[in-house]
């Protein structure tokens, strides 16, 4: 009998130990990045990023997307409904992570499409348009074609403003703070630097409300 409870104390030790070791390995996540972001915010924020949002706002949310990752696309309207609810407060900072397979490509049209001023409606074209060119079984990228006319777009000068070079390094700049910041897959949430450790979307909006708390307690 003294077997079994010395067993039973033993196990309860390891889970409190574990669950202990695992609080203070996010916690000091969380610091680190939050470290990184006051003293070396352009690994968060790069000067190619596209933002949304005002200038004054003190909540930046940063997301390392996919434009072909179906999650991305559903918390797309979640981030602008919370942006919606709190005028002003949160800015929203685009990061490309495209871990799919050819994902490249739709970062390519993306950029190409800011040339024209037409990012965000590209985006959203892309996002509602994706279950016909972006099924993992059997992609489709050139069918995003017959789409992007609906964001307004000069269809032959993306084709030429796509191959630009200077794309291609944007996003191995991107992808390698991604890999600094330990982002594996997408979304990847940062807000005000401190990373959402339990994805959902209840969880990214505590993550965001917390720190709209913080900076507009007033």
């Amino acid at each position: 009998m003294k077997k079994y409870v010395i067993f039973g104390i033993s196990c309860l030790v390891l889970i409190v130990a574990f669950v202990f070791a695992t609080s203070f390995y996010k916690g000091q996540q969380a610091e680190k990045f939050g470290f990184l972001a006051q003293e070396n915010a352009s690994i968060f924020v790069r000067d190619h990023s596209p933002m949304l949002g005002s200038d004054d706002a003190k909540v930046y949310l940063v997301e390392f997307m996919d434009p072909a990752c179906e999650t991305c696309a559903a918390f797309s309207p979640f981030v602008k409904h919370m942006m919606a609810a709190n005028p002003g407060k949160i800015k929203l900072v685009l990061r490309y992570a495209p871990f799919h397979d050819g994902a490249d490509y739709f970062v390519k049209i993306l950029e190409a499409a800011k040339k024209q001023g037409k990012y965000w409606e590209t985006l959203d074209v892309m996002y509602k348009s994706q279950p016909y060119w972006a099924s993992h079984h059997n992609p489709q990228p050139q069918k995003i074609w017959q789409f992007l006319p609906k964001a307004g777009l000069d269809l032959e000068r993306i084709k030429q403003d796509m191959n630009d070079p200077a794309i291609v390094k944007l996003i191995e700049q991107d992808l390698a703070d991604a890999k600094t910041l330990q982002v594996q897959k997408t979304p990847g949430f940062f807000a005000n630097g401190k990373p959402l450790q339990n994805f959902g979307y209840q969880q990214l909006q505590e993550l965001v409300y917390s720190e709209l708390l913080a900076n507009y307690s007033n």
